[in-house]
């Protein structure tokens, strides 16, 4: 999985932007997209959210619209497009971009939130997360294909 390491750390220990194809974490398998998703924003520390950079927010937020933008240009006309074992496959890999995308929402809200900012979407933003989550998972095992796009967090 080329994700399992995808939002390097820098040397100063915060987020590095990346080229959306080279974090994408759809490929593969389904069934681990949370823990692939939450790796990329390992270096985050989730105990002291109001110490983020603005920077390290900017990426989180930069992910969210890749994965979204990826989401609505890439994979759904490419589900569409496809049939049988090749369309599972790639709205597995849609599911998969839908936790990280949601995974980084819900930091970026959690962040903002911590640092004084509005968190009220966060629950709802939580649910969603959760429901993706639960889905990736029942198809844990499956193809899961990734649709390149030209996106940068």
């Amino acid at each position: 999985q080329a994700a399992s390491t995808a939002a390097a750390t820098s040397s100063t220990g915060g987020l590095t932007a990346q080229a959306y194809n080279d974090i994408q974490i759809s490929s593969g398998t389904a069934g681990n997209a949370e823990a692939e998703a939450n790796a990329l924003f390992a270096s985050i520390d989730m105990n002291n959210l109001a110490a983020v950079s603005a920077a390290d927010l900017k990426i989180v937020k930069g992910t969210h619209d890749a994965a979204e933008n990826a989401e609505v240009q890439a994979f759904n006309p490419a589900i569409a497009a496809a049939s049988g074992a090749a369309a599972t496959a790639l709205q597995n890999g849609k599911i998969k971009n839908k936790v990280l995308k949601l995974t980084a929402e819900v930091l970026g809200i959690q962040i903002e939130a911590a640092q004084g900012g509005d968190g009220s979407d966060l629950a709802a933003e939580q649910t969603k997360l959760a429901n993706n989550i639960k889905l990736d998972t029942a198809a844990a095992g499956q193809a899961s294909t990734a649709v390149p796009f030209d996106a940068t967090t």
